[in-house]
């Protein structure tokens, strides 16, 4: 982080909702080595995070980042913090979305029993994620139309407000993506390996999209095909990387694998267009 750069600070995205409500414990644990990523439950008051450039070094584009999870986790390091303190180094506004989730279980153990089970099965476990999915879609929304509150404030330019997301936060973000309100639909977006099992159609003034994935994760590359094939017959502007090798996950984390390169290629396709 620049010596300048201010101190991240966190916003809820719905402070009257939840006035006076009690709020559940959140429940932080790491994923099996050699990953050992760092995982959130029962996330239960959405918030936003703001990681800001130095004002010198601000560049007027911003970056809603949304970790994966399945709506029940979220990734929330190299998913969401490693990903906001890369843009913020390079001038952009970072901001991570810290959605809410499906409530599960206090026990790891009970948790991995049923989390194996629920994804041994695709179309159950898209019906039990279809209203989380609803709902964290609503809460980016609002996060789009945060940062354009706070543009000024923020040092954002309001016609460069992006989104990007991983596995379910790619989800949110192609929902996002889709909104008919300009209002909250976002300028640029980047689902990376995003899941989603229906069918789309993108609207004719749909955001500019960039998408990746790795060629051996089965639960992404068919939804990843079905945004190119939306954006194109919609004739809106898409680019696809498919690597070789890479997984369903791969975030930040160096794999020494072909999807490595991924945040590069996302950096320079946002220079092309004149965003970073």
């Amino acid at each position: 982080m620049n010596s300048s750069s201010p101190q991240p600070f966190t916003l809820p995205i719905w402070p009257e909702r939840f006035a006076g409500e009690p709020s559940s414990p959140e429940i932080e644990r790491f994923s099996p080595p050699p990953d050992s990523v760092r995982l959130l439950r029962n996330v239960n008051r959405p918030t936003l995070t703001a990681y800001l450039p130095a004002p010198e070094q601000a560049n007027g584009t911003a970056m809603i980042i949304c970790p994966g999870g399945a709506f029940h986790l979220l990734a929330i390091d190299h998913e969401g913090v490693q990903v906001a303190e890369w843009f913020r180094a390079r001038g952009v506004a970072a901001f991570v979305l810290k959605y809410s989730v499906i409530e599960s279980s206090p026990d790891d153990a009970e948790f991995d029993a049923y989390m194996a089970a629920l994804l041994s099965d695709v179309e159950s476990a898209d019906k039990v994620m279809r209203d989380a999915s609803r709902r964290a879609s609503e809460e980016a929304k609002h996060a789009v139309a945060m940062v354009r509150q706070h543009a000024a404030e923020w040092g954002v330019q309001p016609d460069r407000v992006g989104m990007m997301g991983f596995s379910a936060g790619g989800q949110v973000t192609v929902g996002a993506a889709l909104q008919e309100s300009a209002e909250f639909r976002p300028d640029f977006v980047a689902p990376i390996y995003p899941v989603f099992f229906r069918e789309i159609v993108a609207p004719k003034d749909a955001p500019s999209l960039f998408v990746a994935v790795a060629n051996d994760d089965l639960w992404s590359v068919p939804a990843c095909l079905k945004l190119h094939t939306a954006w194109c017959d919609a004739g809106r502007p898409v680019e696809l990387h498919v690597y070789a090798a890479g997984g369903h996950g791969f975030g930040m984390t160096r794999k020494s694998l072909p999807s490595d390169g991924w945040i590069d290629r996302l950096g320079e396709w946002m220079h092309m267009q004149g965003l970073l």
